[in-house]
């Protein structure tokens, strides 16, 4: 028997695979390029993209009419038990905004139903308007504040009313059209450069600006500075000493006690 032989035949290797090649584009216009370019800034989600797949006219302008009235696609769907929980978180809010929307007006120093008109006009528009059902709108309490310092080196509200309101008014609309431009531009983006150290700053000077402020009706005083620095607000309160009403500065002491001793005592 003849024996047989196996022989290692060694393997070819396979041939490197071509490199990829990757298409160069063709170079665009310089205005094309620029216009694509603003446009990935300003309207990074493309806001007119639930518009343009629409077909036909009418299509469209639903569409249209839905990015611009948000509440256009949730009220075929309301029911009346989202009416019934609506009526009764309306209440319980309004319970709330009504005196603190006077409480701000008074901080603004202007007339008591301007913070009326406050509290419940801006809610009614963001309810037609707006596409969040979580956020709050509303003025804040450092807002009147500044509002009012920066409206009393033009004006006094006790000398010239009319005047005052007049001011008031023109500052409240620039401001409306200044937010309206920012949000037709979608410049929200902004807010991304907001670094964490100056959000907090703000928020830890607004609480301050708002509790030295309290000073006044803390201590009774009559007379009372409209500036938001400390130096200003001390001097107003130690020029004031012999007209300090003992009265409510004795009650607001206790509540100041009385609150943190009940919260303490609640969570014991």
């Amino acid at each position: 028997m003849v024996g047989m032989q196996v022989v290692d035949v060694p393997k070819l290797a396979a041939p490197a695979p071509a490199p990829a090649r990757v298409p160069v584009p063709a170079a665009k216009p310089f205005l094309q390029t620029l216009g694509t370019n603003l446009k990935e800034t300003f309207f990074p989600d493309d806001p007119f993209r639930a518009v343009a797949r629409e077909e036909g006219r009418c299509r469209r302008a639903a569409a249209a009419l839905r990015y611009v009235f948000p509440c256009l696609e949730w009220l075929p769907s309301y029911t009346l038990g989202a009416l019934r929980s609506d009526l009764i978180a309306g209440v319980t809010v309004a319970s709330l905004a009504v005196p603190q929307g006077i409480s701000y007006a008074k901080l603004a120093d202007l007339p008591p139903i301007m913070g009326l008109y406050s509290s419940f006009v801006p809610a009614l528009v963001y309810a037609v308007m707006g596409s969040s059902k979580d956020l709050a709108v509303g003025t804040t309490a450092v807002g009147s504040l500044l509002f009012a310092a920066m409206l009393g080196k033009e004006a006094s509200p006790a000398d010239s009313p009319e005047l005052y309101m007049h001011l008031a008014f023109t500052a409240t609309f620039f401001a409306g059209v200044f937010q309206a431009g920012l949000g037709i531009l979608r410049l929200g983006f902004v807010v991304d450069f907001l670094s964490h150290a100056a959000i907090v700053g703000f928020m830890g000077g607004a609480a301050t600006v708002v509790c030295l402020q309290q000073l006044k009706g803390l201590l009774g005083l009559q007379h009372f500075t409209t500036s938001t620095d400390v130096v200003d607000v001390m001097r107003a309160v130690f020029s004031q000493t012999h007209m300090v009403d003992t009265f409510p500065s004795s009650f607001d002491a206790c509540k100041v006690f009385l609150l943190p001793s009940c919260s303490i005592m609640h969570a014991s």
